[in-house]
This record gives C-alpha cells, sequence and structure tokens, in this order.
C-alpha cells in the first residue's frame, strides 16, 4: 500500500498570483486564467525522477505583474519568484531563494495552452522551465553538496536555447543580472564555495539549531568565511547578491546575542554592505 502514499515528480507547492492593474483600455481579467495555467504547469508537471512524497514538496511563490500591453497578445512583466524549505525538527520554514526579473516579455492570447519541450524556445513556458530547475537546483544544494548540479545543466540548457534568439532577459550583454548570467555562475567553478554554503547554512546549520546552536553557529560562519574568500579573490558576483537577499535578516537573528556576533559582524559586514543597519544589532 505504500506506493499509494509516494508519488514521481509533482515537485512543488506552487502559488501563483497575476496583478494587471497598470494595464488599461481592455478587460484583461481572462490573465486569470494565465495565472491559472501557470500554477498547473509548475505543480502538475514531472520534473524530475525523484520521489517526492505530499510533504516533500517544494513551497514556493510566483508573482506576475503586467507592466505593459505591447499589443492586444503580447506583455512586458516582471516576476518575483521565492521557495522555501523545511528546517527539521521545527515546524518553521526558511526563505531559500528569492529573485526578481524584470525583464519578461511574452505573447499570451485567451485559451492558449501552455505546452512543455524544453529542446525548443517559447517565452512563457522556457522561462517557467528554466526557473522551476533553478528552483530545484538551490533546493537540492541545501541537502546534499552540490546536490542541484544536474538541475542548474538543465536550467543552462534552456537558457543557452532562450539566449541563440535574442530574446529579453537571456542575453548577458548590458545586464549583470540576466538569466543566463545566473546559472553560467551558479555551475562556475569559482561559485563552487558558495553553493557548498548553502549546505553548510541549512543542513549543518538550521537543521542543528535547537539541538546544538554553538556548533550550528560556527557551521554559519564557516560557510559565511568561505563566501567571504570568494568575494575577496573573485569580487561579488549575481549568486553572492541572491544568497544575502534570501538570508540577511534570518543571519542577523542567528547570531544576535551570541559568542560569534563580533566575528559574524565582520565578515557579514565585508561582504554584504548593503545590509549593513541590520547586521548592527549583532554588535549593538
Amino acid at each position: 500500500m505504500l506506493w499509494a502514499t509516494v508519488s514521481y515528480g509533482q515537485e512543488f507547492n506552487c502559488s501563483v498570483s497575476v496583478n494587471y492593474q497598470a494595464l488599461s483600455g481592455s478587460d484583461y481579467s481572462y490573465l486569470d486564467e494565465f495565472r491559472e495555467q501557470v500554477r498547473e504547469y509548475i505543480n502538475l508537471q514531472t520534473w524530475t525522477d525523484d520521489r517526492f512524497e505530499e510533504v516533500e514538496r517544494i513551497e514556493c511563490t510566483i508573482q506576475i505583474t503586467f507592466m505593459e500591453a505591447i499589443t492586444l497578445t503580447r506583455y512586458r512583466a516582471k516576476v518575483i519568484l521565492a521557495s522555501r524549505r523545511p528546517i527539521y525538527g521545527t515546524t518553521q520554514s526558511t526563505v531559500i531563494l528569492q529573485l526578481n526579473d524584470d525583464d519578461w516579455v511574452f505573447e499570451y492570447a485567451p485559451g492558449t495552452p501552455l505546452i512543455s519541450d524544453q529542446e525548443v524556445y517559447n517565452d512563457v513556458t522556457s522561462l517557467l522551465d528554466f526557473y522551476a530547475y533553478i528552483i530545484l537546483g538551490y533546493d537540492y544544494d541545501t541537502f546534499s553538496e552540490l546536490g542541484g548540479t544536474r538541475h542548474f545543466e538543465r536550467a543552462r540548457r534552456i537558457a543557452e536555447i532562450a539566449k541563440g534568439t535574442g530574446a529579453p532577459g537571456w542575453s548577458d550583454l548590458g545586464s549583470d543580472r540576466s538569466r543566463n548570467r545566473l546559472v553560467t555562475e551558479l555551475l562556475d567553478p569559482r561559485a563552487l564555495p558558495v553553493r557548498t554554503a548553502y549546505f553548510a547554512y541549512h543542513f549543518e546549520g538550521l537543521d542543528h539549531f535547537l539541538e546544538e546552536t554553538d556548533a550550528a553557529r560556527v557551521s554559519v560562519l564557516s560557510a559565511l568565511e568561505s563566501i567571504q574568500r570568494v568575494v575577496q579573490e573573485n569580487a561579488r558576483s549575481y549568486v553572492i547578491d541572491v544568497f544575502f537577499a534570501a538570508k540577511y535578516s534570518e543571519m542577523a537573528g542567528i547570531f544576535e546575542r551570541s559568542a560569534q556576533g563580533s566575528q559574524a559582524f565582520d565578515v557579514l559586514s565585508e561582504i554584504d554592505p548593503v545590509h549593513i543597519s541590520e547586521y548592527q544589532r549583532l554588535i549593538n
């Protein structure tokens, strides 16, 4: 009977929202149908060969804000994506990934189905496929060292196909925050310490924080020092910005009123000065 409680695929429990208030001149309520199609596309498709119980599905959100109706069926939109992971032994979860993508241009007519073909560029499904594998890669990296590599490689393949079309958001030219740049950095050997830091931070840090608080803090600090060395040797990068966008507030909480607070502040203020006001509480 166990097989009935376990399914292959259906890796996501993703909520999707759309906002088309910036559009004027027509009735765009049919874009609610687009929201539902995106939700089903992400949640009902099989993305891996691994077994996922329902409680193991990755919690994520996709917020789509329509900025412009270029034509009656062509739109410019921005997307905010976030994913979370449970913290072992607790009822809490932690943000793994939070990304803003402001450069999505695509065609959508009412009733158009979303059909997956990862070897052919489509301005809707290619973006969804790409970010599905990015989310998977980040999630897997938190459970085993470099465990997300095969998913990042799938994302890179999608990005390579898309880049060849010249579609907005995929080219490295004029942007250090393109989709292609993100996945290229994730698979760059120079960024491997950043990815292994995700495992140390989550598996060796957060998952053991309640039971072994001091040891967990040491593991998190070690992860930050690995990222510090990457910054010192290669300068700041997109993947490092992504890490701190998701983690800065949580890290301040981890080290607040701790023996490692001052040391953590020294590291964090060097490699993430954007959020230094949050880290000040570590030395106050």
